[in-house]
């Protein structure tokens, strides 16, 4: 009787600790908020975009304009390459909408503190107060207006990249599962491919 006991009691002991050390593992891997690759144009798998405001309005910057001849027409699907945030590559996205401008990578310190975000993608040439007509260079400082993560309107940010191309909004349904994220900002059409 006192072996069986015993041996019930070291059972569970053993999946507690198990249990503990895996959830421990996991924290451990995860980069602190606000962390974002400093490498652009690699895997975005890794960063934590905790406060990345997933699902958004369709409305969009005054001044932007709707792409012409869009490779992925509104309402057409591909699949996304990229990984802005856990469960975003390999995801079909449906397109909400296709705008012609510039898109920027941007270094900025959130207004709410914390650690300096490097290398953010996306924000677009309308979401800059006083941004002009013409693209801007990188190392240009720039007020930031778009609202995509805790922290990020107001921000003065250092544009580190900067390109000229279609972007896109678009639905897409995690690859990890959950609620379908409506209306995200922005994905560029090298980072889509067809479905």
């Amino acid at each position: 009787m006192c072996v069986r006991k015993l041996f019930m009691i070291l059972s569970v002991v053993s999946i507690i600790t198990l249990t503990a050390c895996g959830n421990n593992a996991k924290q451990g891997n995860q980069p602190s908020q606000n962390q974002e690759n400093a490498n652009p144009g690699t895997d975005h798998a890794g960063m934590n975009h905790g406060d990345m405001n997933h699902s958004g309005s369709a409305e969009v910057p005054e001044g932007l304009k709707a792409a012409t001849n869009p490779t992925y027409k509104v309402g057409s699907q591909a699949i996304i390459k990229d990984a802005h945030m856990e469960g975003m590559k390999g995801a079909t996205a449906t397109i909400v909408g296709a705008y012609d401008t510039t898109v920027y990578t941007i270094s900025y310190t959130p207004t709410t503190g914390g650690p300096r975000v490097t290398n953010h993608k996306w924000i677009i040439h309308e979401e800059i107060a006083d941004h002009g007509t013409e693209p801007l260079k990188p190392g240009t400082e720039v007020t930031v207006e778009a609202d995509h993560m805790k922290g990020m309107k107001g921000a003065t940010a250092t544009i580190d990249t900067a390109e000229q191309t279609t972007v896109y909004m678009v639905d897409f349904v995690p690859t990890t599962g959950g609620e379908e994220v409506k209306n995200h900002k922005w994905v560029t059409e090298s980072e889509l491919s067809p479905k």
